[in-house]
């Protein structure tokens, strides 16, 4: 009888850590973007084209916003394990 709910156990765990996984490399992919975009809007900025920082600004505090969801995503997942 205990084998069933350590594979059920074990499963659950794999599950979490899968989620955890994803969410880090999404994480990670969406912070490289953010940079990038930095990078490019700093130098369009610098060379006088001065309407495109706002979209910039617009889109890295959207980029930010997902961002922090995925880090509560994964504060909950970690929160739920213990």
């Amino acid at each position: 009888m205990a084998t069933p709910n350590l594979s059920r156990e074990q499963a659950t765990r794999r599950r979490r850590l899968t989620a955890i996984d994803g969410a880090l490399a999404l994480l990670v992919i969406l912070l490289i973007v953010q940079m990038w975009l930095l990078t490019a809007t700093l130098e369009t900025f610098l060379a006088g084209h001065h309407q495109a920082a706002l979209p910039a600004a617009g889109v890295s505090t959207v980029l930010f916003a997902a961002c922090f969801g995925l880090y509560r995503l994964i504060a909950g997942v970690d929160r739920s394990r213990r």
